[in-house]
């Protein structure tokens, strides 16, 4: 397990989190992540995140499925099990867009639900620590990574300074893991309570 130290501040105003991300990021710690009960907009642009790259992504997946669209029943069609449909030709693109286009979209969609999960470390058997239980339903808790640069001591004081609330050092798992939320884990030497 690859467990590390965070400073861990909670938030309790939008409008105190956006100014406090820009003074942490200028003064130099390292954010490991911002968890908020609701999408905020801007903040991966306060937090300096660059965008996805699910789009293309995306396009990788629906080029692929088109392909194997028109190379399957161009195959299926033309070579394998060539049908007399009323006299049209065995090459008969018009009549195959719309199954094309499902393909399409088909392998497009799943393809980035299942790169989205990925990226994000999403699935019914992944487990992850959470920071804070109360960040999914009213504070903004802010993780910022310890180094071993980093004095703890000034990392709590100034996310106190910029108006953070219950400033605490915790260690915690920075990985997903398999495991469940429904029953009892022993971590670190200890039984984790649920969350």
């Amino acid at each position: 397990m690859n467990v590390k130290k965070f400073v861990v501040g909670n938030f309790y105003d939008e409008a105190v989190l956006f100014p406090a991300v820009t003074k942490v990021r200028r003064a130099g710690y390292k954010i490991h992540d911002v968890y908020t009960p609701f999408p905020v907009h801007g903040l991966d642009k306060a937090m300096g995140l660059k965008d996805t790259d699910l789009h293309i992504a995306g396009f990788i997946y629906g080029i692929t499925g088109t392909s194997t669209a028109l190379g399957f029943i161009t195959w299926m069609l033309t070579r394998d099990w060539p049908l007399n449909f009323g006299g049209k030709p065995h090459f008969s693109l018009p009549a195959w867009i719309p199954i094309t286009f499902e393909l399409t979209v088909l392998f497009a969609a799943v393809g980035m639900v299942l790169t989205f999960c990925w990226l994000c470390q999403l699935a019914p058997f992944v487990k992850k620590d959470h920071f804070n239980p109360r960040s999914t339903d009213d504070t903004f808790t802010m993780a910022i990574e310890c180094t071993d640069k980093t004095n703890e001591a000034e990392a709590i004081a100034f996310l106190q300074s910029v108006g953070a609330q219950d400033v605490e050092v915790q260690h915690r798992e920075a990985d997903w893991w398999i495991g469940r939320y429904d029953r009892e884990t022993v971590r670190f030497g200890k039984k984790v309570p649920q969350v």
